[in-house]
């Protein structure tokens, strides 16, 4: 309450200083410049009509010569200053009292050439004074009207004792010199109102500034993610979170939503062409491809053809939301799993052992129990990482090239899976080098190769149709992530399911956990990397797995 009456009594005191000086606004200079042109023509005209009309004067009929003198000066000095005034920032301080003390001059010199009050030339200074009233403090404006009354009254007292003018002429410059004083009385007022709008006007553009400086600075740090897009599909608004999500800058507003971000643009155009009505909201993957990017659309006119805001929301961090409750569900799950499983697979793993030291195993059979003992400590290693997930145990990151990597995993795959070689092929130029947990990687490719060659594509008998699996890596174009990518040719992901796809007991074939993706997606998190599906074009799935920058994790470490 102290600072708000502090900042009251602070602008009351403004208001009053302004009020206390003379007006030297923008509007003041615009009327100090209407009343140029006008002290301009006046002139002038008055100075033509002295020449044209010099043989049978109509002005300047007592003193000829001194009225074309006067009015010559007059015209010269009055276009002088307008120029002046006019190219500069003169200061209406001290050229507005010189113009008017120069019409005061002028006008009673030519008013008494031409034969005194009786000529008319002296109600020009009426609309002098007026004028000068609304750029005048009210001291120097009534200093101005007294001035130009006893101009007028000196006037008739010199022609008066020159013989030139009758007494009674006194009457009529009397009540001249009072209409100046009016003229100047009520103009003091309207000069004061219009003070105080050209004040509050200034305020409030000033609290108007204020208030887009806000409104831009809280749209510009929103949680939220907003683009504003018009009717003509172009980008109006769009804030500094929503930027970094598409990889433009907030400044380039104006430019096509289809040249920052065509995957939006067709999220928008189908909402349009469904009349504004969404039943769930659709996603794409942000610039950077490593975000998953859910999008609300909001109509801002009438109908679904004009403005709209669009809201992005992080897919990854609402499903971590939602996840909370599942997750204590998991930790129940994983201490039934590590209570009921791993007993089981220590005994299988066991007996293996045995059979492998049996003089009568042939290769054949030892190569089947190198399979059991690889698988059982596999299904060892993933109760663990189960374990380790629901504690969120700290993982043990390192140095892994992945060129080398994956033609090692391919080789374990296959051989454990007993499959052709030729179901996986690897593409990938650069040796790259990410920094991850090895075991991690290795479920979780484990884990997206698996799907892939069980979703196999199959024919109209419903006969599997082997097809290959793609393993490539590279760097993503923009911010140059590493990445590894697992496309296959299979069935696809039913778009009905792409939204629960990571979320844990999502199943999408009988006889699955509904784990697999959940925990592989977990794992990615756990070590700084996203896992990204995509659908492929022709069918199919892409599994793309963005590691976070090696660099970045040296510094963190």
């Amino acid at each position: 309450m102290a600072l708000a009456e502090q900042t009251i009594q602070g602008q009351l005191k403004a208001s009053l200083e302004v009020l206390s000086r003379p007006i030297d606004t923008d509007t003041s200079r615009r009327l100090q410049r209407l009343m140029g042109i006008f002290r301009g023509i006046v002139a002038t005209a008055l100075l033509i009509v002295g020449v044209l009309y010099l043989d049978a004067p109509v002005l300047g009929a007592r003193y000829p010569n001194l009225y074309l003198g006067t009015a010559l000066i007059y015209a010269t000095l009055a276009w002088v200053s307008f120029l002046f005034q006019a190219r500069t920032t003169a200061n209406l301080r001290v050229l507005a009292p010189l113009q008017l003390l120069l019409d005061i001059v002028c006008i009673t010199v030519m008013l008494h050439a031409s034969g005194g009050i009786a000529s008319g030339i002296g109600s020009l200074l009426v609309v002098s004074v007026g004028a000068a009233s609304l750029t005048l403090r009210s001291q120097q404006a009534f200093l101005a009207a007294a001035v130009s009354a006893l101009a007028i009254l000196g006037e008739q007292l010199l022609s008066y004792l020159m013989g030139l003018s009758p007494a009674n002429a006194f009457i009529p410059a009397g009540v001249l010199g009072a209409i100046i004083f009016m003229i100047a009385t009520a103009a003091n007022p309207l000069a004061r109102r219009l003070q105080e709008s050209e004040a509050l006007a200034h305020q409030r553009g000033i609290d108007l500034a204020n208030m887009a400086q806000l409104n831009d600075y809280i749209i510009q740090h929103l949680r939220e993610s907003i683009v504003v897009v018009d009717a003509l599909q172009n980008i109006r608004l769009i804030n500094q979170s929503a930027a970094e999500y598409l990889a433009t800058d907030t400044r380039k507003t104006g430019q096509s939503l289809r040249s920052i971000s065509p995957d939006l643009q067709r999220i928008l155009l189908s909402w349009r062409r469904s009349g504004g009505v969404s039943t769930s909201p659709e996603s794409f993957v942000s610039a950077d491809g490593a975000t998953p990017i859910n999008t609300y659309i909001a109509p801002l006119e009438n109908g679904g053809d004009g403005a709209v805001l669009i809201f992005l929301e992080d897919a990854g961090l609402l499903a971590e939301k939602v996840q909370q409750t599942k997750l204590a569900a998991l930790g129940r799950l994983s201490a039934s799993i590590a209570h009921e499983i791993r007993n089981p697979v220590g005994a299988l793993s066991h007996a293996g052992q045995l059979l492998h030291e049996s003089p009568n195993a042939g290769d054949y059979e030892r190569r089947l129990l190198d399979i059991i003992s690889k698988n059982s400590k596999r299904v060892s290693e993933i109760v663990d990482n189960i374990l380790q997930l629901s504690r969120r145990e700290p993982t043990n990151p390192q140095s892994i090239s992945l060129a080398g990597w994956t033609a090692e995993f391919i080789d374990e795959f296959t051989m454990t899976l007993e499959i052709d070689a030729s179901r996986l092929r690897i593409h990938g130029r650069d040796d790259l080098e990410v920094r991850m947990d090895p075991g991690h990687l290795h479920q979780i490719c484990w884990n997206l190769c698996e799907n892939a060659i069980n979703y196999s594509a199959t024919d109209d008998q419903g006969i599997p149709r082997p097809s290959p699996v793609e393993i490539s890596f590279g760097r993503l174009p923009g911010n140059r992530r590493p990445f590894l990518e697992i496309a296959d040719r299979g069935t696809g992901v039913p778009p009905e399911m792409r939204a629960q796809l990571f979320e844990p007991f999502a199943r999408g074939r009988a006889g699955g956990t509904g784990l697999g993706l959940f925990i592989s997606r977990e794992l990615c998190e756990c070590n700084r990397a996203a896992l990204i599906f995509e659908p492929r074009e022709d069918g199919g799935s892409i599994f793309r797995i963005v590691f976070a920058d090696p660099e970045r994790w040296g510094m963190v470490s």
